[in-house]
């Protein structure tokens, strides 16, 4: 993934990490609003030497009480300082249970020990605070007599006592807030990143070029009408998805030039991808341009071109393979224009054995030498073999995938589908591309990006 990627995923996750971010803040707060508040109270004590009469002596004491300022201040956790204390103040509490109120800490080359208590009482906080500090003085003082006589070279003042808090230090609901708000936009990213990882569905021209080598002939936007108009460039000749298929047009001239007829099967990995309609409107979009194109609907299983052509289809290539009649007697021509249609007629029960026949074979040879190009609309390739089967002898085949819909493992099986029969993929339409968000494409993207990309190609 490149820095583009992860913007993509970050635009389209966007709504699911301020999901995130709100909860974490409203964990946060919830948190802060039900704590108990805990008040903070900090005596100072400071270390020092006695019995010092020279500077020599100064120099010496004050070394010798910053390395030991640290063990002093360790002391405060122990039974000998805080047993003392519970019961100078009546509390009952254990030692244990105390030391995690407790807490001492020595500021950087500094003799000074602070003594931090917290506590949901603020006057007892101040006053177990100030008692910790003069026991500790004591226990120090009575560890570090050697002598009875000469006393205790170190001592230890309390300069400072603990003073009645007005303000509790915990809960902090604006840093509970902030750090809510931290772990939740780093919740939903993580999440919408595990999205992005796991989908595996085919969106633009990049994923597929990560599967395949095959060229991308042209995308074609999603039309939330086009079940209404499906023939949008005979219903609409000048919107821009018309003329992405006249795009689709002048590429695909440039497809399979060794091959001296002009036949290819228009397929999909899987059922809803838009073939039919892409086979339609690049079939009534190659007849504008004057070619003799004849459009098969060899999708025995389901046909829909007799429909979205309005022309009978009750007789058609079924008819025609069992040799019930000729095929060129059942084409029928598509108004006024040089665009012919040859329907699926009859729905029979063996579609893959027909498709696959000898009189099959011979009807698209027949059709190839009589038309300059010709298009057969088929079944999707991992439901049935029929496009497969159909794909061997017609030579070529077009790949309708459907943006955001299939996966690539889908597309990945449908072209070795065709390739485990010796078929070949010629190119791939990319279809249901979507117009806003972070996937979005417009028509000129693709009318500029795939103009020049199938010469490249050969």
């Amino acid at each position: 993934m490149d820095l583009r990627d992860y913007a993509n995923m970050l635009r389209k996750n966007w709504w699911l990490i301020a999901i995130a971010a709100g909860l974490g803040m409203a964990v946060a707060l919830a948190y802060s609003l039900v704590a108990t508040p805990l008040y903070g109270a900090s005596a100072k004590v400071f270390v020092s030497t006695s019995s010092v009469t020279s500077v020599t002596d100064l120099q010496q004491g004050s070394s010798f009480t910053l390395q030991r300022v640290k063990t002093y201040a360790d002391l405060v956790g122990t039974s000998a300082v805080l047993q003392p204390v519970i019961d100078q103040l009546g509390i009952s509490v254990s030692v244990a249970d105390l030391r995690q109120q407790v807490s001492a800490s020595s500021p950087l080359n500094t003799t000074v020990i602070d003594i931090n208590v917290s506590q949901e009482d603020p006057v007892f906080a101040a006053s177990l605070a100030t008692a910790v500090a003069e026991q500790l003085a004591a226990v120090v003082e009575d560890i570090e007599t050697t002598d009875a006589s000469s006393g205790s070279p170190v001592q230890l003042t309390v300069v400072q006592e603990a003073e009645v808090s007005t303000q509790p230090t915990s809960p902090n609901t604006t840093l509970n807030l902030a750090m809510g708000l931290l772990l939740g936009l780093a919740l939903g990213v993580g999440i919408a990143l595990l999205r992005h990882t796991l989908d595996r569905r085919v969106r633009n021209e990049r994923d597929l070029g990560l599967l395949t080598d095959t060229p991308i002939l042209g995308g074609i936007v999603f039309d939330p009408k086009a079940k209404e108009r499906p023939l949008i460039v005979h219903a609409d000749p000048r919107s821009p998805r018309s003329e992405s298929f006249r795009t689709l047009r002048t590429n695909l001239q440039f497809l399979d030039t060794e091959r001296a007829d002009r036949s290819f099967v228009v397929t999909s990995s899987i059922q809803s991808e838009g073939k039919s309609t892409t086979a339609a409107n690049l079939a009534i979009s190659i007849a504008d341009s004057g070619v003799r194109v004849l459009l098969v609907d060899a999708d025995l299983r389901d046909p829909k071109i007799s429909t979205y052509m309005a022309v009978e289809g009750g007789v058609g290539l079924s008819d025609a393979i069992i040799g019930r009649a000729r095929a060129a007697d059942l084409v029928q021509r598509w108004g006024e224009t040089t665009l012919h249609l040859l329907p699926a007629g009859r729905i029979p029960p063996n579609p893959s054995e027909l498709l696959g026949s000898g009189a099959m074979m011979a009807i698209i040879q027949d059709l190839g030498a009589e038309y300059d190009v010709v298009l057969y609309d088929s079944p999707p390739l991992l439901p049935v073999t029929d496009a497969a089967v159909l794909a061997r002898h017609v030579g070529g085949a077009l790949l309708v995938v459907a943006a955001g819909r299939v996966h690539s493992a889908q597309v990945g099986a449908a072209l070795s589908a065709l390739e485990n029969v010796g078929a070949k993929a010629s190119g791939i339409v990319l279809t249901m591309l979507p117009t806003k968000g972070p996937d979005a494409y417009g028509y000129g993207h693709y009318g500029h990006a795939y103009g020049n990309s199938p010469q490249s190609n050969e």
